[in-house]
């Protein structure tokens, strides 16, 4: 329970950094939240847990196919909002579109070969 505890800890605390780092200096909260920092964190729990290489090798490999379709958002949404929609409108079509690309992905991924 205290391991599952320190993960969720150190976990927020990336998310905090990103956060009250933006607020001062956009650019540079966003280096930071592009960073795959949670990817990295999960690799290193998911090795800790498990020292499985197949595992390792499977749960990457997945990562970076998801990524891809996760990349028209970050286009999106200030596209949006420069055109005078509201925050939590353009952050909406955003969240949707990903969801429809990650479908697509998982539904058009095994066609290719891909294990996701």
């Amino acid at each position: 329970m205290l391991y599952l505890i320190l993960k969720a800890a150190i976990s927020g605390v990336i998310i905090a950094i990103v956060s009250e780092t933006a607020k001062r200096w956009p650019g540079l909260g966003a280096l930071i939240a592009s960073l795959p920092l949670v990817s990295i964190l999960g690799m290193i729990w998911l090795w800790r847990d498990t020292h499985d290489p197949v595992r390792m090798e499977q749960h990457v490999g997945a990562t970076f196919w998801f990524v891809l379709p996760s990349l028209p958002m970050f286009l999106l949404v200030p596209a949006l909002m420069k055109r005078g929609a509201p925050f939590w409108a353009a952050l909406a079509a955003g969240c949707a579109l990903t969801i429809a690309l990650y479908l697509g992905m998982t539904a058009a991924g095994p066609r290719f070969g891909l294990k996701l």
